[in-house]
């Protein structure tokens, strides 16, 4: 695929897909071929390309004699971070944040236990890190350099872990912190409370202090769900 080719995919999925997640085409929509070129102005290989993304999110299946027919959400990978994403761009954005931060406070809390167990020194040393930098950037209004920290201070709790399955979870928990961040579902700045917190955290799994660190976890998820009741209710 040339470059050309490559942009028009990537533009025609960044229609196709929020508007697909926002029920625009409702399940059961038939998205004929013919109809996408002449409304994209696109060719039948630009589509059948970004056909095919769509199908590994399962958001569409491709029936011969029928067109390309919209699944229903119970069915899409509700887990690709372009699917999440794309819902959060959407009007159902704070049922989303809900849905993805009790996920988020089921997972990390034992996540950061097990961490406090099984951490190598590197993992802690970049826990404190990313603590540091969070404290550094919350104030000012900084949310862009703080929500770097904050991705990167959740994927080493998950990966510190020593469970893949945790890991895996890394680019959810990044997509959550970013549509926060980009969907201005924040405060201007951080609650400090949080911030000490992830500082707390990162001390605890260097201690191997496991019951502390799942608890000042669990705390940082009952904190991120109260905001939303306040930002996003």
């Amino acid at each position: 695929m040339t470059n050309q080719a490559r942009g028009l995919h990537a533009q025609l999925l960044e229609s196709l897909g929020p508007a697909i997640t926002a029920g625009e085409y409702p399940p059961g929509s038939v998205l004929r071929t013919d109809e996408l070129a002449q409304r994209f102005d696109v060719s039948r290989t630009v589509i059948r390309e970004a056909v095919r993304v769509l199908e590994s999110m399962h958001l569409v299946e491709s029936r011969r004699r029928v067109g390309v027919t919209v699944r229903p959400a119970e069915e899409w990978n509700v887990y690709d971070p372009q699917v999440i994403r794309w819902r959060l761009a959407g009007a159902d954005r704070p049922r989303q944040l809900r849905s993805l931060t009790v996920l988020r406070s089921a997972v990390e809390p034992v996540a950061a236990g097990l961490a406090a167990r099984f951490a190598t020194p590197e993992q802690c040393a970049a826990l404190t890190e990313e603590a540091l930098g969070m404290v550094a950037t919350s104030r000012g209004r900084q949310l862009d350099a703080y929500l770097v920290h904050d991705i990167a201070f959740h994927r080493v709790v998950l990966r510190a872990s020593g469970n893949e399955m945790f890991a895996r979870l890394g680019d959810v928990v990044a997509e959550v912190l970013s549509g926060r961040t980009r969907h201005r579902v924040m405060f201007e700045d951080p609650d400090p409370a949080a911030v000490t917190l992830h500082v707390q955290v990162a001390e605890a799994v260097r201690e191997g202090d496991a019951d502390r660190a799942e608890r000042l976890t669990r705390e940082i998820a009952v904190g991120a769900l109260q905001e939303l009741d306040v930002l996003a209710p």
